[in-house]
């Protein structure tokens, strides 16, 4: 599954960008407060007016603070997926259940930095691992290998049955990156800049599919 990052888009035409990339299984859609992370990008009401301008399902990664408050309503708006930040809240479960109450799936995101086995227990209780494979908050960072041991852990884990859940991953995914990153298991890769960079991106996005698809052996 490739799921292009608007946040590497023109902002100021969200819903052309959109259709450029019509093929793509998600579209990524990131949410910064510029208080969980410094930057600051798009809301709720931006959101809300993507759904109208785009059959693909919106991928929504909140890298905000209090997710519990703030993530349900992209739910209830339409969001296909609505990932939080394991960092961001003491409750994670409850977070977790109040959207898929809202009627999406809920999605689990750590940083590079944030070890993975304090959070194996909870992961039944979502539907996808966002694994950050760089520091959250700005677009364009180099790939960190090393986070792809957290997503063979939990590949290794949904191979075996113990958990039914989708591996995704996001940060410097490219023609470079993709294909370490499949071996690994990941089974979704958002990929920004180097879907939006180049003259056609829905082109873009057949290539990392098929350079994924022939790297991933699981």
């Amino acid at each position: 599954m490739i799921a292009p990052s608007i946040l590497s888009a023109d902002f100021a035409h969200l819903a052309r960008e959109a259709g450029a990339v019509a093929g793509a299984d998600w579209l990524h859609v990131d949410v910064m407060d510029a208080h969980f992370v410094p930057n600051l990008t798009i809301g709720l009401p931006v959101v809300e007016s993507l759904l109208k301008a785009t059959e693909i399902p919106l991928d929504c990664h909140l890298m905000i603070e209090d997710p519990g408050r703030w993530a349900p309503p992209y739910a209830e708006a339409g969001a296909h997926n609505v990932t939080f930040h394991a960092e961001a809240t003491d409750d994670p479960i409850a977070v977790a259940r109040d959207i898929r109450a809202a009627g999406a799936k809920a999605g689990l995101s750590v940083k590079p930095g944030t070890p993975i086995e304090p959070y194996l227990e909870i992961l039944r209780e979502f539907d996808t691992l966002l694994v950050m494979s760089v520091e959250p908050g700005f677009g364009g960072q180099s790939f960190i290998p090393e986070v792809l041991a957290k997503a063979r852990v939990v590949r290794n884990l949904v191979d075996s049955g113990e958990l039914r859940l989708l591996v995704e991953i996001d940060g410097g995914i490219n023609a470079d990156t993709i294909e370490a990153a499949a071996e690994a298991g990941v089974d979704c890769f958002v990929a920004g800049s180097a879907v939006y960079s180049t003259a056609d991106p829905g082109a873009t996005v057949e290539k990392l599919r098929r350079q994924a698809a022939s790297a991933w052996v699981h």
